[in-house]
Parts: C-alpha cells; sequence; structure tokens
C-alpha cells in the first residue's frame, strides 16, 4: 500500500436531526468551527420517515445537510463521527439530544455514512462507529440507494442534493494524486 494517498476527492457533509432552530444553528456553528468553512447548507426538509427520534428530539423534526468546502481525507470519518456523538451530548438538555448528527462523505462514486449501529451491511471502523455506502453512483441513473439504504435518503429530493453537490465536488475539489493528501 502507498503511504500518503488518498483514493477519492470527498467532500464532508453533516445530516442533522432537530426540531429546535435554536439548537441546530448552535450545531452548525460548532460543527464549521470544528470541520470547515460551510460550503452548502440545505433547505429545510420536513422528517416523518419514522417515530424513532420524536420523543428525544421533539417533534415536527427537520433535516438540514451541511456540506463542508474543502476536500475532505475518508479516512477520517470515525474520528468525525465520535466527535459529532461528542457535540450531540454536549448540546442535550435533561439526558436528551436536541440534535442527531450523522455525518458522512460524498465522493464520484458514493455516498458514506458513519453510524454507530451495527447491521449485517455495515462495516466496523473502530470504536463502536460503522460506515455504510448508502448510495452508489451509476452513469446510467446517477445515485441510487441500496436495499438497507434509509428511506429518506432514497427519495427524490435528497437524491437531487446530493446529484447538485456530486457536480460541485467535481468542479471544487482536486483530483487526489499519489504521495498527496
Amino acid at each position: 500500500m502507498r503511504k500518503g494517498y488518498t483514493p477519492e476527492r470527498a467532500l464532508l457533509f453533516f445530516a442533522v436531526l432537530y426540531s429546535d432552530e435554536g439548537f441546530y444553528e448552535t450545531a452548525r456553528a460548532r460543527l464549521t468551527e470544528e470541520f470547515g468553512e460551510l460550503l452548502f447548507e440545505s433547505e429545510r426538509l420536513a422528517w416523518a420517515h419514522s417515530e424513532y427520534y420524536r420523543d428525544e428530539l421533539g417533534w415536527p423534526i427537520t433535516r438540514r445537510f451541511i456540506f463542508l468546502g474543502k476536500g475532505f481525507d475518508t479516512g477520517l470519518i470515525r474520528d468525525v463521527k465520535l466527535r459529532a456523538i461528542e457535540l450531540e451530548e454536549l448540546l442535550s438538555v435533561g439526558g436528551r439530544r436536541s440534535v442527531n448528527i450523522d455525518p458522512g462523505y460524498l465522493t464520484e462514486a458514493k455516498v458514506v455514512l458513519a453510524t454507530t449501529k451495527n447491521y449485517p451491511h455495515r462495516i466496523h471502523l473502530g470504536g463502536g462507529i460503522y460506515a455504510e455506502v448508502t448510495l452508489f453512483f451509476s452513469s446510467k441513473g446517477g445515485y441510487t440507494a441500496h436495499r438497507f439504504t434509509y428511506r429518506d435518503y432514497g427519495a427524490a429530493e435528497y437524491l437531487s442534493l446530493f446529484h447538485r453537490m456530486r457536480e460541485v465536488l467535481r468542479k471544487t475539489v482536486p483530483p487526489c494524486r499519489p504521495g498527496r493528501r
């Protein structure tokens, strides 16, 4: 294996669920302060795909995506998820999270999410963090969901967002070269 080789160019993003705009704004400020300049912030997307977070986050739940404006070393996604968990804990109120922060990265070939939930299709990265290829790119149809992909990630508005960000990636992040990071 070559030392210092990043296999593909990528953008780091955070998918944030919340019900209180103030907590979201605080989370966004902390994420950009720690991980880099804001490149793109999605519109507010209503999120009603599950009851899983309702008791913890409140209702109604909103999702927003935050993309950061520099290339991302995909080998760091585990550490980013661990830091996102710390931030969720910091913003918790009464032992309940006020935001759910799921980091991921987008490449020309795929969208990968980092999670603490283990399922057979996920790869353990260490420290209780798993990676999942959520979407894969096909030249015939763009990004496509896998069988286990969360339903919302397969929705047209999410796919459209990831397609737009793929084009931004292609225009703004230089291709990776052996021996460089």
